[in-house]
């Protein structure tokens, strides 16, 4: 019915995405493990660190750098999921118009799995962000409330 020039290569190309999106994945859950321990030891022990060192620039700077990557997780780990899912649903299809249920039966599982680790990433990365907020703002404010203290103490 569709055969043109333009639409195979499309096709090629979409078909040739799916391993990149896969293993653009799997790297998000590694990142998502990384900072997740990244995390843990911010809140025991290393905002505390930060907070005695006085440095609001560098205190202020990290902050942003580790929001921002949890930030950058939570939307791009979801629109890889949706890649993956849509990526493997076409020759799915065509297949089932074949007959072919054990390669639709592949494709929908690939589909499920990525559309799930997307969710997965996106979800701690969410996660991680708001946490990092919270315990970012407070320790600026608390930073800050400190230098202002002891500018009042010296005039």
């Amino acid at each position: 019915m569709l055969s043109s020039f333009s639409i195979e290569t499309m096709h090629t190309i979409t078909g040739s995405l799916l391993e990149p999106v896969v293993w653009a994945l799997l790297f998000m859950l590694g990142l998502c493990i990384w900072e997740t321990g990244q995390a843990i030891g911010e809140r025991f022990g290393g905002l505390r660190q930060l907070a005695e060192r006085g440095d609001l620039y560098l205190a202020e700077q990290q902050g942003k750098r580790r929001i921002e990557r949890a930030d950058l997780i939570t939307r791009i780990a979801p629109m890889l999921g949706l890649m993956g899912t849509l990526i493997p649903l076409g020759p799915g299809l065509a297949a089932l118009g074949d007959g072919e249920l054990r390669i639709l039966t592949t494709a929908m599982t690939v589909a499920f799995d990525t559309t799930i680790m997307g969710l997965l990433a996106g979800i701690t990365g969410f996660i991680l962000g708001r946490f990092r907020r919270r315990w970012y703002d407070r320790l600026l404010y608390e930073m800050e409330t400190e230098l202002d203290n002891r500018e009042a103490c010296y005039e």
